[in-house]
């Protein structure tokens, strides 16, 4: 990390976005007190990570994606009793929070089924429902939806983006820009190790209104031609996706209906198979943000 800042406020769903490697689960680890910093101030709900680690672990969750974590041959219920005997939940106070949590990630009616017949988007509902045993205010979000059907993905964004209605403040780091459009309040990109923006997705996308984008698919495309369109006036930026009967080129320019008679010379009508032309995304901004790193620095919550 060379220098991360910002703050994340009582309620909000922050999303936190970047390449592999850029830092964002160095970010979140510092924050919920699993790594040290080795320079800057980090606060979570006004205790320093490195001074009050205690206090903050008393009022975090933490979920990321993946099987492990849970028992297999324990039920979903047993096993949230299990991390609620951990966190010191006892008694009547335990079985209705169970109950309550079960309900929320949508498991009441498999509660008593063993986790090894689980889907993986079950596993990763229990998941959260373990990471709000503690009735944490603050809840940690490490690509939650990583690996997960589409089907699955969505049946979970619709458990995340109640928690906020709830009064929980959730960070979340993921790789799908949809899914930090659909859910996130703000959103802060770092690129190698830092912040390069901190805005709402709405905002995000303006920066790039500038710009409009036509997708072409093609037969073939030599690199020879991929470069002529690189090279042609107000072509912003190119992304290439390969397959194994075809091309599809996604073109940011300034102008998409003055650029697509030069795509079509260049590229040869011939070959091309569809053109789209579309408003840029998040996706879109991301691209642009990431591919132009700019610096600022601590984090608080």
């Amino acid at each position: 990390m060379k220098g991360v800042s910002f703050d994340i406020g009582e309620g909000e769903l922050f999303g936190l976005l970047g390449p592999n490697g850029a830092g964002k689960s160095t970010t979140i680890k510092i924050l919920s007190t699993l790594l040290l910093p080795t320079s800057g101030r980090a606060t979570v709900m006004g205790y320093d990570v490195v001074s009050r680690p205690t206090e903050i672990r008393r009022r975090i969750g933490y979920v990321a994606g993946g099987d492990k974590g849970l028992y297999e041959r324990l039920s979903a219920r047993d096993n949230l009793r299990y991390f609620a005997e951990l966190h010191g939940i006892t008694g009547r106070t335990q079985r209705l929070r169970l109950a309550q949590l079960l309900e929320t990630v949508d498991l009441a009616d498999r509660a008593d089924d063993r986790v090894e017949g689980f889907s993986r988007g079950m596993r990763q509902r229990l998941h959260i429902a373990r990471g709000l045993l503690n009735e944490p205010s603050v809840l940690f979000l490490d690509e939650p939806t990583i690996g997960l059907d589409p089907e699955a993905s969505r049946d979970l964004r619709s458990t995340i983006g109640t928690l906020t209605g709830q009064g929980t403040t959730v960070l979340l780091t993921t790789h799908y820009m949809y899914e930090a459009d659909e859910l996130c309040d703000r959103i802060a990109v770092i690129a190698q190790g830092r912040l390069v923006a901190l805005d709402t997705p709405g905002a995000l996308k303006k920066g790039v209104g500038d710009r409009t984008v036509a997708t072409v698919e093609v037969r073939d495309a030599s690199a020879a031609v991929l470069d002529d369109v690189r090279a042609l006036p107000g072509v912003l930026d190119l992304t290439v996706t390969s397959t194994p009967t075809s091309h599809v080129l996604e073109v940011q320019c300034e102008d998409t209906a003055s650029l697509i008679p030069d795509l079509l010379r260049i590229l040869g009508p011939g070959l091309i198979t569809r053109v789209d032309t579309r408003e840029p995304t998040l996706e879109d901004a991301y691209v642009a943000l990431v591919a132009q790193p700019a610096a600022t620095a601590g984090a608080s919550l």
